[in-house]
């Protein structure tokens, strides 16, 4: 039974379809009305006001979509969930982009759409109004501690109109259970904006799940994503849980969601427009619930065009867009970042805590920072390690793109930031290749015994310039001072 009375309104021309949609309701302890047609719906509304509302799209007297219309121009607070006809894609997208909380394709499997109306219920019951999230709703991070809604919001440093902008977003968008996609560079935070997104909306008790879609090798993907019964290939001597059922009644983010290939891309749409997934070696379906939020530093509309990307995907991801800016577009927001950086390098390097000089500040004012946040943490992760060696304060050249691989240890050997090491090694290692092939990817992949695919994303997140003209002269006297 439902833990919520939430009074819920029903709109379908089918008089059956009616019944069995009141019929699950009721059990589920809500209370239910019920109309057959547009005109029906708004004296409904008229007389009283609804936590829900679930519209078939097609009426007698017109379309669904426009009680949505209505709800939105009014400032209404129901949830809408919209049905539509199996393959109406373009009607479910259209949908979401109105504001429907969620949508169901007929024939509607009841367990989903019970599933489907006690999110929407209890979305709208944690939330004051639309699109305000609820500061005690909480996630876990990637150490596994629990982040409430602010604190996450907190992640996501800078006070520039930009920042702001991203934050206001996250919080409009996040009760929804529309796909979201989040564009910007390598190194630009769109993890944090994703993991918010999640920590802002009804789902943040529920499983966070992370996927790198770029870093699996392909033969593997579908076993990944959807699982696979033991038997089901060679080398599968139990059962594996995919994503999609890992994330079960959470969020599952697709990372560099651009680096799919076709074939995987094809399996992803029909997951997510039909809300289940078959495991390798099953022969039944199984129904999933999870929110779709992926990511990307690529340009998908250009891939579209290209036909390296399906379009019919772009558009179901693209329901909502949140674009983040580049560190150097907004770059009012330095100031801050360092402070937040070095407050967090320093306490995992149980050090006293750590400021910059006007003056180093002045300096990063002026650096392209194509690796934007990542590389300002990379830069100041080893400025702490080698001022700590050597007892003073530490200076640190900006890494060169020209394949140098001379690093500074210390006298044991060991480096003080291991990740800051390995990136400053793999980089060098990746633009020597790029540079003995005349920057060729495809040959560099191979020199090295990669996928294209991995070489473009190792490229893209170490921002690697890929072409003789991008490498700029790296001055030895761009050092940068850090004081303890």
């Amino acid at each position: 039974m439902g833990t919520s009375t939430a009074t819920i309104l029903v709109v379908d021309d089918e008089p059956d379809l009616r019944t069995l949609y009141e019929l699950t309701l009721l059990r589920e302890g809500y209370r239910v009305q019920t109309a057959g047609s547009l005109a029906e719906a708004r004296a409904q509304l008229q007389l009283c006001r609804f936590e829900v509302l679930i519209t078939d799209m097609r009426l007698p007297d017109g379309l669904g979509m426009e009680l949505l219309r209505e709800l939105r121009e009014q400032r209404r607070k129901e949830r809408a969930i919209v049905m539509t006809a199996y393959g109406s894609a373009e009607n479910a997208v259209e949908a979401l982009r109105y504001g429907a909380f969620d949508y169901l394709t007929k024939p509607v499997d009841l367990k989903q759409f019970r599933t489907v109306v006690a999110s929407a219920v209890q979305g709208e019951s944690a939330t004051s109004a639309p699109g305000i999230f609820t500061p005690s709703t909480t996630v876990a991070n990637s150490t596994g501690a629990i982040l409430n809604a602010s604190a996450a919001l907190d992640r996501l440093v800078g006070t520039s109109v930009a920042m702001q902008q991203v934050k206001q977003r996250i919080q409009k968008v996040a009760p929804s259970m529309a796909p979201v996609l989040i564009t910007g560079e390598s190194g630009t935070g769109k993890e944090l904006v994703a993991r918010a997104l999640h920590a802002c909306s009804h789902r943040a008790h529920a499983p966070w799940v992370a996927v790198n879609c770029g870093a699996i090798p392909e033969h593997l993907l579908e076993a990944e994503f959807f699982g696979a019964l033991k038997g089901a290939f060679t080398g599968a001597t139990a059962d594996r849980e995919g994503f999609f059922s890992a994330a079960r009644g959470g969020t599952l983010f697709l990372d560099e969601i651009g680096e799919l290939p076709l074939s995987m891309q094809a399996k992803l749409l029909r997951a997510i427009q039909e809300r289940c997934v078959r495991p390798l070696g099953a022969t039944l379906e199984e129904p999933v619930d999870v929110r779709i939020v992926s990511a990307t530093h690529r340009n998908l509309a250009a891939d579209v065009q290209s036909g390296s990307f399906r379009q019919d995907l772009y558009y179901r991801l693209n329901v909502i867009d949140i674009a983040i800016q580049p560190l150097r577009e907004r770059r009012e927001d330095l100031p801050a970042l360092c402070t937040a950086l070095l407050q967090r390098i320093t306490g995992e390097h149980k050090h006293t805590a750590s400021s910059l000089s006007a003056h180093v500040l002045a300096q990063l004012q002026h650096q392209p920072l194509h690796g934007n946040v990542r590389e300002l943490e990379n830069l100041l992760h080893r400025a702490i390690a080698l001022g700590d060696e050597t007892g003073a304060p530490a200076t640190l050249s900006t890494p060169k793109n020209t394949g140098d691989c001379s690093t500074h240890l210390p006298e044991d050997g060991l480096p003080g930031d291991l990740q800051a090491w390995l990136d400053q090694q793999e980089r060098a290692i990746l633009t020597r290749a790029l540079q003995a092939c005349g920057y060729n990817r495809t040959a560099a992949a191979a020199r090295l015994g990669i996928s294209l695919r991995q070489i473009r994303y190792r490229i893209a997140r170490l921002s690697i310039p890929i072409s003789p003209e991008e490498i700029e002269p790296s001055s030895d006297n761009a050092l940068y001072d850090v004081h303890h």
